[in-house]
């Protein structure tokens, strides 16, 4: 079969980016011929892989979402694929993957952290308000006949936001490689340690993602600073505002306890450095670091608003609080000094995330495409 995929844009950092590159490589190799829609693309192009570039031009991230929708919708008419499966809002798709969400749900989670004005001016922003629109046309449009959820809570605000029926929302977690994600990471311990000056005997939070506002990253500042020493925080990922984290450790006194590395290409080193995962996200519909950290046999900590929290509750294999709580982050980062707790709980996180394998989640993908192309076909 061949399937066109529609995905706008790479970042060398991106979780979504990280999810596709992955299932992409394993469809083909499970014989899935698939075109590409993109802005740019820079790989090399494989046998089974053919990238057509869609770059309209555009000023300002509205137009540039906009724009393309437009005319990737154009490009399809021409196109035979069997399926039409997006990873953007859009409304000429036959599969969506909400990997990131519902975008009602991240903006209603912002507004309540922020200033009633801030809040006023980012429901009247051009850009969120086309995202809102495109977001509930897709959801209306007949030619949706699957969404593909990559957690339950993605999959119950779908159907509670937009009244999409429970048989075409399929739950299908991201996959985690844990031959590459496990415990034997913790050979880099002594040498990740050194590197950043921190302390044999510090215990060692890390945070891991880009985008450190929705990530979180300043309430886990605020957490650390109702520790004591030596308790010590990584914070691995790309901000365009790293100078204002930096700058509130300081103001907090923790900064000779904080740790920001910026972006790395292989954060495996720093999950072997760490005794704790802590990903307090305003709004994560599942973060492949959150499931990195499990398969490396950290316990984590990590919001109501994750869809990380329905996977640490099952296990269980940490602990969950309210985005910005501070004060509860803080208590759940003591629990975790107890290094038996510490144990249990990792052992139960890596268990949780053993099924996750990529292989197991082209089977689920197939499957699905299978039920779509049936001549009687309803989705379930």
């Amino acid at each position: 079969m061949r399937l066109a995929v529609i995905r706008q844009r790479y970042t060398p950092f991106g979780g979504a980016e990280r999810f596709l590159d992955g299932a992409l490589q394993a469809l083909q190799d499970r014989g899935v011929f698939i075109t590409l829609y993109t802005r740019e693309w820079r790989a090399p192009q494989a046998g089974r892989m053919e990238p057509r570039i869609v770059d309209p031009f555009h000023i300002g991230g509205w137009w540039r979402d906009a724009g393309f929708a437009r005319a990737v919708c154009r490009a399809l008419r021409n196109d035979d694929a069997a399926l039409v499966q997006s990873h953007e809002r859009l409304t000429c798709c036959d599969v969506f993957r909400a990997g990131d969400g519902v975008h009602a749900a991240w903006l209603d989670e912002r507004c309540r952290h922020v200033s009633p004005l801030h809040a006023f001016g980012m429901r009247i922003n051009p850009h969120h308000r086309y995202r809102l629109d495109v977001e509930r046309r897709m959801y209306a449009s007949a030619r949706l006949r699957a969404v593909i959820c990559n957690s339950q809570m993605v999959r119950d605000e779908i159907h509670a936001r937009f009244g999409v029926a429970e048989a075409r929302l399929h739950v299908i977690y991201n996959a985690v490689d844990t031959s590459l994600f496990s415990p034997d990471v913790r050979a880099r311990r002594t040498e990740i340690r050194q590197r950043h000056r921190i302390a044999d005997d510090a215990l060692v939070y890390l945070q891991v993602g880009s985008g450190f506002e929705r990530k979180g990253v300043a309430t886990t500042l605020d957490a650390l600073a109702q520790l004591d020493a030596p308790a010590h925080l990584i914070v691995v990922g790309k901000d365009r505002h790293l100078e204002r984290y930096r700058k509130r450790a300081r103001a907090l006194g923790v900064a000779k306890r904080v740790t920001l590395t910026g972006p790395v290409p292989d954060p495996r080193p720093y999950y072997g450095a760490a005794d704790a995962f802590v990903l307090p996200s305003l709004y994560d519909p599942c973060p492949n670091a959150a499931l990195e950290a499990m398969a490396c046999g950290l316990p984590i900590i990590t919001s109501t608003r994750s869809g990380a929290a329905e996977l640490v509750r099952a296990a269980p294999a940490g602990l969950v609080c309210a985005p910005g709580d501070a004060t509860a982050l803080a208590a759940h980062m003591r629990t975790l000094a107890d290094a038996r707790v510490r144990e249990r709980m990792g052992a139960h996180a890596r268990e949780a995330v053993l099924p996750f394998t990529p292989s197991a989640m082209v089977s689920q993908l197939l499957a699905l495409y299978d039920r779509l192309l049936a001549p009687t076909s309803v989705p379930s």
